[in-house]
């Protein structure tokens, strides 16, 4: 039986990037209202700034976290704290 785990005892797979999603919420407008859309226009959410935010990879919640930005960053690129993580075997 093949062994899963590389020759220094890592998942091969632990290295491979990953691409997760951040929802920060969502809007309903008019399909009218979405073709009026230009530069500068405002389209308002359904979350408020300090609302909690979900990640995701693909379909899946994989954590819930709050904005904020980044330490150190002097352009104030966000990141996210996480404040509940997934068990990935059973769910978040």
């Amino acid at each position: 039986m093949p062994n899963d785990l590389s020759s220094n005892g890592e998942n091969p797979f632990s290295q491979v990037p990953i691409e997760v999603t951040i929802s920060v919420g969502k809007a309903r407008p008019l399909v009218k209202d979405l073709l009026q859309l230009k530069n500068d226009s405002v389209l308002p959410l359904d979350s408020m700034v300090d609302d909690p935010v979900e990640l995701y990879v693909g379909e899946k919640l994989i954590a819930r976290g709050m904005l904020q930005e980044k330490e150190g960053d002097p352009d104030g690129a966000l990141a996210v704290r996480l404040t509940e993580v997934a068990d990935l075997k059973n769910g978040l």
